[in-house]
């Protein structure tokens, strides 16, 4: 079984498990063994689903201003949450290959693998909400069949991106890529170099 084939299971079972309440202060039921890779996915796709639904809930027209600000309070925390889940996958994946020894001209990804599952767990979310709408009875058979042809187009996406993934693990464990990851180092996050929180 390939990484891609552990992994989108994984992220489909927390979206539904999500969707049952569908509530964004609902507590995370995280059913496997912390530690493990597969807690690690499940909680990296929560963390998306509920993100997916505060971007849903922030662009109210409608919204109080000082509800407003504090959702983008959750929303930025929600993001350094997730950078940090990303990095922490890396840090899986090094362990996993820290003994590959790479070939001569083994060349580097222009993205680590964990950033690479990122994009696969939003990707698994495009292809709920989109399916919800083919779905939807309240809309025009215009409005569907044009979410089908987006359906279509994500469900190709993620067959390529699934095979890519795959693909850049196969060649960093024959050594012909090799893993560098970089840290994010989100400024605006940290009080010793956001100029609007250190000069305050």
């Amino acid at each position: 079984m390939t990484f891609t084939e552990r992994a989108m299971p994984i992220f489909e079972q927390a979206i539904e498990d999500y969707h049952r309440k569908d509530d964004v202060d609902q507590p995370i039921a995280q059913p496997y063994e912390e530690g493990t890779i597969e807690s690690q996915l499940y909680l990296k796709n929560w963390i998306d689903t509920v993100q997916w639904h505060f971007e849903d809930l922030i662009r109210d027209p409608n919204i109080d201003p000082v509800a407003g600000m504090t959702l983008k309070r959750r929303i930025d925390k929600s993001n350094q949450d997730r950078t940090d889940l990303v990095e922490h996958i890396d840090s899986y994946f090094r362990d996993v290959y820290k003994d590959v020894v790479p070939q001569d001209g083994a060349t580097i990804n222009t993205e680590s693998p964990a950033w690479a599952v990122d994009r696969l767990s939003i990707l698994a979310l495009k292809i709920y909400h989109m399916q919800e709408q083919v779905e939807r009875t309240d809309a025009s058979e215009e409005h569907r069949e044009r979410c089908r042809q987006k359906l279509a187009v994500l469900l190709e996406q993620r067959k390529d991106l699934s095979s890519a993934i795959d693909q850049l693990l196969d060649d960093i464990a024959a050594g012909r890529k090799y893993m560098k990851v970089y840290r994010q180092m989100k400024m605006y996050n940290d009080p010793s170099t956001n100029p609007i929180l250190y000069q305050k």
